[in-house]
């Protein structure tokens, strides 16, 4: 019997974000969609702005030909510029993901790889257009490369970046509006 309220669902997720804040690597690969697909966060650099993530050619990754399963190469490249952008921009704003986009160029064969990097120019515009507007539209893009160094497919990603003091507060540990919640019945 439990001693308080709160969904299993709720103290699992409460765990991987503190663990996001204190060791991230360790938190993105002990996420269950990146055990079950491979990814591998290989590097996390020290202040979040450089991210390397890998993922091997395995049978349980690979579609109908043979090669690197599409949705799974576009899950490599899901959260990180979020989570690199909220990480540096600090508590005055709050980032969203908007939407994102993959481009093939040739089948994934073998190891995958990527690398994430949020220059300070990149986070110093974010913040100017967030205070100019309150909120702005921030287009990234990122490469996924095979071993030999060719680009297997590019990832566009749209991130929206608000100054925090435009978003509606709600209390601790309620979804955002509109969100999913896995411990509904």
């Amino acid at each position: 019997m439990r001693s308080s309220g709160a969904a299993p669902s709720h103290w699992l997720r409460r765990l991987l974000l503190a663990l996001l804040d204190r060791f991230p690597r360790l938190a993105f690969n002990l996420y269950p969609p990146y055990l079950g697909t491979g990814i591998q966060v290989r590097e996390v650099a020290p202040g979040g702005r450089r991210v390397r993530v890998e993922m091997p050619l395995r049978f349980y990754n690979l579609n109908y030909f043979g090669t690197h399963f599409g949705g799974s190469l576009y899950a490599m490249c899901d959260p990180f510029f979020v989570w690199m952008a909220n990480k540096n921009l600090g508590p005055g704003y709050r980032v969203l993901d908007k939407g994102g986009s993959i481009r093939f160029r040739r089948p994934g064969c073998g190891r995958v790889h990527v690398d994430f990097h949020l220059t300070e120019d990149q986070l110093a515009a974010m913040r100017a257009a967030a205070d100019r507007d309150g909120k702005a539209d921030v287009p990234l893009a990122v490469e996924i490369v095979d071993a030999a160094g060719e680009t297997v497919a590019r990832v566009e990603k749209l991130l929206q970046v608000r100054r925090s003091d435009l978003v509606e507060p709600r209390p601790p540990g309620a979804p955002a509006p509109g969100a999913c919640r896995a411990d509904r019945r």
